[in-house]
């Protein structure tokens, strides 16, 4: 109980100051100050009423080495800039391209990376009345507009992206619910479209656009109930996953029009989606405060990660800091220098490494290689939080003392009040890696997960960690602990890597609002397994199934720091090669040096001003 005192009140402080700085099992993070993006004035911006806060990158392989370029949204404002990231302060005197729009706002933007040069890149832009723009900011051109005159769709543009590997042809969601496949190359009508049915299935539909000659739009994707928050092409480009108000994750085959699987949020809208670097694995966030993670293979909840106090509004993969080593070193068919490509943290090397040995792994591998999976989210409750999605989640079915890296995994039942959490950790050196691996015996475990955690795996060495007060009150049951060692138990309820165990039936709670911690759902549904496809829409029916399973009945991922870094909702996070980059709502667009690239830059800097000094003496 002391120790529990003193954690909560030692945390109140810390969990209120912005940090410019967090640690991981890679090094520190650092805030680059200097390298911060916003409107020229620098003035927080007034977000009332406006349209989150967006970033897009792309990269004109400029001959001077410096060619990234950023585009964000600030209210009716869009900016193109050069970004120097962590090499150089940014001059926001000098934007190459600058647009004030009057009666409409940016809402979203996409670069076409195929055909993007130094003299010219086209630029999609969505807009809060429902058009979408073709510009090129080098040029300062505006080539197309589409659905000027509202007669597609009205609604807002939620998403908006070009189709992997082409030219011309891009993908526009909307707060209607629908979905528009465009041509550059071709022009939208002088009246509203009319439209055929190609394809239909479980709340989706698809159309065709009935005319003489061809025109905007190609197809019309009609998805689920609400608005279609946002939608990600597989690293592949073959699947679409799209999520929607409804709360439904729905997986794609992009090219066949067919419904490949689908996923409900514990509770009310999905707001955020991305894929892993090899396609197998997808991640979404929303209204829940939650980040749930989906097998493509399997279709199925895999695990959920709890750690925002909010609703969570962005979710990505970090490419470089996945990770991939061997299990069975007689497996390995690589080279040596392919392995050395494990130590190589940061780096397009590092990255191109990682996507060629996860292209290796199949569904029918055992497992030829260990991987890590690290991703990020952002929230409206102004935190980022790291996660690892690590083997004791992807491969429950084999001891937990082959992992590799460490993921704190947390069974969703309370204890009693002053129930003292104890770990015991075992650290375990393979491959001459010296990221141990630590595996936990839990005597009990809480639903309160710690909200700061900058060392991953500094629980390895403490003996206790203490329980707190929570928003979600369970009734009492039987508590049960122990790790599965032996094969995972049939049916999805038993695949997670702790002993699940029987608890008395949840109550109704009040209705989830914002800045509240996940409500809960009762349900009279006693068969788990029951995949009950006619009565999707209804929540009390859908929890416990294949298509959300109930708290208990899947791991939860503690993050592995969750820190409080904005003042405002944050609406951005991207991992680029050097750094991440996060935005707010106040329109402060932030890059976080990756460990040890930080003083390599500064180095340099150091340098050049001692040489530069040198002249000065010497004239």
């Amino acid at each position: 109980m002391l120790i529990s005192k003193m954690a909560t009140e030692g945390g109140g402080k810390e969990m209120n100051e912005i940090k410019t700085q967090f640690t991981t099992r890679e090094g520190v993070y650092k805030l680059l100050t200097h390298s911060e993006y916003s409107r020229p004035n620098r003035v927080p911006f007034n977000s009332q009423g406006s349209n989150p806060v967006k970033v897009s990158f792309v990269n004109v392989n400029d001959q001077s080495g410096n060619g990234d370029r950023i585009c964000f949204n600030v209210g009716r404002e869009l900016y193109f800039y050069i970004y120097k990231g962590v090499r150089k302060a940014a001059d926001l005197s000098k934007p190459i391209d600058k647009r004030i729009y009057k009666g409409t706002q940016p809402t979203c933007h996409d670069f076409n990376h195929l055909t993007a040069t130094a003299e010219s890149v086209s630029l999609l832009v969505g807009f809060s009345a429902g058009q979408v723009q073709l510009i090129d900011p080098i040029k300062k051109e505006t080539s197309k507009l589409f659905n000027e005159e509202r007669l597609i769709d009205k609604s807002r543009v939620t998403c908006v992206k070009w189709v992997p590997g082409s030219e011309s042809l891009f993908l526009v969601s909307h707060a209607s619910g629908s979905m528009y496949l465009y041509n550059v190359e071709h022009t939208c009508g002088t009246t509203a479209p009319h439209y055929q049915l190609l394809k239909q299935g479980e709340n989706y539909s698809v159309h065709t656009c009935k005319s003489k000659s061809t025109r905007n739009p190609l197809l019309k994707w009609t998805v689920g109930d609400g608005a279609l928050n946002e939608f990600a092409f597989s690293p592949d480009g073959k699947f679409l996953a799209c999520v929607s108000q409804d709360g439904f994750l729905r997986v794609f085959n992009f090219d066949a029009v067919e419904l490949h699987g689908t996923m409900k949020s514990y509770f009310g809208g999905l707001l955020c989606v991305c894929w892993s670097p090899d396609g197998k694995y997808i991640v979404a966030g929303g209204e829940d405060d939650l980040v749930t993670v989906w097998s493509f293979l399997d279709c199925r909840v895999i695990a959920r990660g709890h750690g925002h106090k909010s609703w969570v509004s962005v979710v990505a993969f970090d490419h470089y800091t996945t990770s991939v080593e061997e299990s069975e070193p007689m497996e390995f068919s690589g080279s040596d220098e392919d392995f050395q490509d494990q130590m190589i943290h940061f780096g397009r090397d590092r990255a191109n490494s990682t996507q060629s040995r996860l292209s290796k792994r199949n569904s029918t591998d055992s497992r030829p290689v260990s991987v890590t999976y690290r991703f990020g989210s952002v929230g409206q409750d102004t935190q980022l939080c790291l996660w690892d999605l690590t083997e004791d989640i992807l491969f429950p079915h084999l001891p937990l003392s082959r992992t590799r890296t460490h993921t704190n995994v947390m069974n969703a039942t309370s204890p009693p009040a002053g129930t003292t959490i104890i770990a015991n950790a075992s650290n375990n050196t393979t491959n001459g890696n010296n990221s141990g691996a630590n595996t936990f015996t839990l005597n009990s475990v809480s639903t309160m997960l710690p909200r700061s955690n900058s060392l991953p795996h500094s629980a390895a060495n403490a003996a206790a960690a203490t329980t707190g007060n929570h928003s979600n009150k369970t009734g009492g049951g039987g508590i049960t602990s122990g790790i599965m060692d032996s094969a995972i138990a049939t049916g999805v309820s038993k695949f997670a890597t702790l002993s699940l165990h029987d608890r008395k039936e949840r109550h109704h709670e009040k209705d989830h609002k914002r800045n509240h911690s996940m409500g809960h759902i009762s349900s009279k549904s006693s068969d788990k397994l029951n995949l009950l496809t006619k009565t999707k829409s209804d929540p009390a029916k859908t929890l416990g199934t294949l298509l959300c399973p109930r708290m208990e009945d899947v791991p939860l991922l503690e993050p592995l720091i969750c820190k409080k870094i904005a003042h405002e909702r944050l609406t951005v996070l991207i991992f680029l090669e050097d750094c991440l980059v996060t935005a707010c709502q106040e329109g402060f667009i932030c890059t976080w040096g990756r460990p040890g690239k930080v003083l390599f830059i500064v180095s340099l800097q150091q340098a050049n001003n001692i040489s530069d000094f040198g002249h000065d003496v010497e004239r």
